[in-house]
């Protein structure tokens, strides 16, 4: 695609590096901040960079927060003892959602993926370990989701978990989601339900077999 300026061919060529977004969509997106006040694209540009700047992740779940511990880790009402093991943050947002959920999360950063290269040291799965043995933990649950990298995922931290001393219990969600399906894509209501109803890991490895 021709452009008739070199500063639209590369703010188009930028936005077009998003997931989901090709140049069409990109191009149309290019114009819309041109038509808007340029104040509008500088809040934008400056939100952008103290996000990339700014922003850490939660030193215990590996959330991103504004703060060294996030909002969710740091308040006493939560059940610190009950913890929901998740992909990303995407997860924790459709968790909360439902409002069914009142323990904490551990964010790994993805799900082990060979194919993809990713291995089990690229994720906080080591920090997760940890936590385990510096803190009370009654129950871990596995929320991945129903593919099989997910799969994968639970049974490596399965095994892992199961060899420390005095391990908690480990459940995993119920599958109402359907398998293959992405957790933040799933309903609220099966979602919670899927939480609430949520059984021993290794029942459901038996199920599966």
């Amino acid at each position: 695609m021709e452009y008739s300026s070199k500063l639209l061919s590369e703010i188009v060529d930028e936005i077009a590096k998003l997931p989901g977004i090709g140049k069409r969509t990109a191009l149309r997106l290019a114009l819309y901040l041109l038509k808007q006040p340029e104040a509008q694209s500088e809040q934008l540009s400056q939100a952008i960079i103290r996000f990339r700047k700014e922003v850490k992740h939660c030193k215990i779940c590996h959330n991103i927060s504004d703060k060294d511990v996030c909002d969710i880790c740091s308040d006493e009402r939560r059940n610190h003892a009950l913890v929901c093991v998740v992909e990303d943050i995407r997860d924790v947002m459709a968790i909360e959602s439902t409002g069914e959920y009142n323990g904490v999360y551990h964010v790994l950063g993805g799900k082990i993926s060979p194919i993809e290269g990713v291995g089990p040291a690229d994720l906080t799965i080591e920090q997760l370990l940890q936590r385990i043995k510096n803190y009370q933990i009654d129950e871990i649950i596995f929320a991945m989701s129903a593919t099989v990298d997910g799969d994968t995922t639970n049974f490596y931290l399965y095994r892992k978990i199961s060899e420390l001393p005095n391990s908690p219990g480990i459940s995993t969600i119920a599958r109402g989601i359907a398998v293959g399906e992405e957790l933040e894509y799933a309903d609220e209501i099966t979602l919670a339900r899927s939480i609430l109803n949520r059984v021993p890991f290794e029942k459901s490895i038996k199920q599966n077999k």
